[in-house]
Parts: structure tokens; C-alpha cells; sequence
């Protein structure tokens, strides 16, 4: 088993936006135990529209915490404020992924998720020094989407401490993200959760 780590860069409560001293203190960490495999999901907005991060801590993820990253994992709304590009196709994706690729360090990967699309797919883009590979799926009909990107990036992070590279990684945490929406869980009011043990 090697080493791999997830980090979910909102690091906040639901009323409180994180800040640069906060982001400071995980890339100080990371730094001091030598980081390996690291999967970072770049939460900046909720689903609900809703600031996850400060102004300046935005600019301290990419620039601390990028770098630091083995793979980045941002969805639509997320690339496009990282890249500046508004995304409205699958050209746009590539373009944006570009951009970000310029914050990572080489050898590392970028993951724009095309989720939130208004299309029948639910296609997402792996890009990185090599070129890009399109990891395409079916959109899934369930409502209970909340925290599929922190549990892709979480399932990236085990598939790299499993010793898979970055493409097969991505793959095999698709697949279960898949699985899990398929499963159809439903609790509790509002957007629910995945069904995280469904192959249990």
C-alpha cells in the first residue's frame, strides 16, 4: 500500500468560508511530511451557490496547494474560475483544463469534471503534460448528488495509495461514484447523499 492523500480544499463549516490561514497551515503540513499522491477536490462553490472559500484563499489554493497536488479534481463551475474560460462545451473543457495544468506541477494531472452539464453524458476530462483523455458516463437520474466530487476525489486518493496510476485511478473512482448514484439511496429531505457501502 502506498501512500496517498485527500484533501477537500473548501476546509470549512457550512457558514463560515475558509481563509488563507487556513490554507497555509495544510500546505505547511503537506510540506513538512513530505506528500505524497495527493488528490485535491477545489471546493470554491456549494451546489447551492453558496462561497466555500475567501477571496484571498482562492488564490492560496492554487497557489500554495496546486503545486503540492498529484491530481486536481474541479467541476464545471469550479474550471471556470480557475481558467477564466466559460465552459460550454467539450472544446471549452480542454481549453480550461490547459489553463489550470499551468498551476500543477509537471507530471500532475487536472480532472474537470463534466457533471454539470445540461447534456444526456456525464464526461470528464483527464488532462496533463501527455495530453488529455476523455473519461466518458452515462448521466444517472437521482437527485441525491451530494458530495459526489468529494467522494471521487476521496476514491482517486485510494486508487493511488493502491498503486494505480492517475488515468486508472480516475476510472475505477468513476465507476464507483456511478455505482453509488445507480444505487438509488434515498434519505432525509433535500439533495441526499450516495450510497457510499452499496457494494456491501
Amino acid at each position: 500500500m502506498m501512500e496517498a492523500w485527500n484533501l477537500n480544499a473548501s476546509f470549512c463549516s457550512r457558514n463560515t468560508p475558509a481563509n488563507i490561514g487556513v490554507i497555509d497551515i495544510i500546505a505547511d503540513k503537506l510540506i513538512r511530511y513530505r506528500a505524497k499522491n495527493v488528490a485535491l477536490d477545489p471546493v470554491m462553490v456549494a451546489a447551492s451557490g453558496g462561497k466555500l472559500l475567501n477571496d484571498d484563499a482562492a488564490g492560496a489554493v492554487i497557489k500554495k496547494l496546486f503545486p503540492l497536488a498529484k491530481i486536481v479534481t474541479p467541476n464545471i463551475p469550479e474550471a471556470e474560475i480557475l481558467s477564466g474560460i466559460e465552459i460550454k462545451n467539450a472544446g471549452d473543457m480542454l481549453s480550461a483544463a490547459e489553463k489550470i495544468a499551468a498551476y500543477v506541477s509537471p507530471g500532475a494531472y487536472v480532472l474537470i469534471k463534466g457533471g454539470h452539464f445540461e447534456e444526456s453524458g456525464a464526461d470528464d476530462l483527464l488532462y496533463s503534460d501527455d495530453g488529455a483523455v476523455w473519461l466518458r458516463g452515462e448521466r444517472i437520474d437521482n437527485p441525491n448528488t451530494h458530495g459526489t466530487g468529494c467522494t471521487l476525489s476521496s476514491a482517486i486518493a485510494c486508487g493511488l495509495a493502491e498503486g494505480l496510476g492517475a488515468e486508472e485511478s480516475a476510472r475505477a473512482a468513476k465507476a464507483y461514484v456511478a455505482g453509488a448514484l445507480k444505487a438509488g439511496f434515498d434519505v432525509g429531505k433535500g439533495r441526499g447523499p450516495l450510497n457510499h457501502m452499496y457494494i456491501l
